[in-house]
């Protein structure tokens, strides 16, 4: 048996573009990816703090240091341009290691600039 818990959060960045004729995805600078350890490709949730709105989707890197976050096709409909979102990633795991496992949560400030990258500690 394996559960699924939070792998990685990259939590209250700004969505800086929507690009509805783009065939899909989110593209996020990928300094951000780095720090969180969020992979290319590699399916995230997308939580809009602003309207409620909840959808998966997949990673595509952008730029490194551009602060870029970019809703790409039918994810444009979901957040606009300036609406504050948090990215999350899950893993699955045996309940043993998830006795031990802490996900790592990436903090933003001005620009989508990395502020601290910490691991949850509770």
């Amino acid at each position: 048996m394996e559960v699924t818990l939070l792998k990685a959060k990259i939590h209250t960045v700004v969505v800086t573009e929507a690009n509805v004729k783009y065939n899909g995805s989110i593209t996020i600078d990928a300094d951000l990816l780095d720090a969180a350890g969020i992979k290319k490709y590699e399916q995230v949730y997308i939580n809009n703090a602003i309207n409620g709105s909840r959808i998966m989707t997949y990673v595509i890197p952008g730029k490194r240091g551009s602060g870029e976050v970019c809703m790409n096709g039918g994810a444009a409909l979901h957040a606009k341009v300036g609406d504050t979102v948090h990215i999350l990633s899950f893993v699955n795991m045996s309940p043993e290691e998830a006795d031990s496992y802490q996900p790592t949560l990436v903090f933003t400030e001005g620009n989508n600039q990395i502020k601290s990258v910490e691991k949850y500690n509770y």
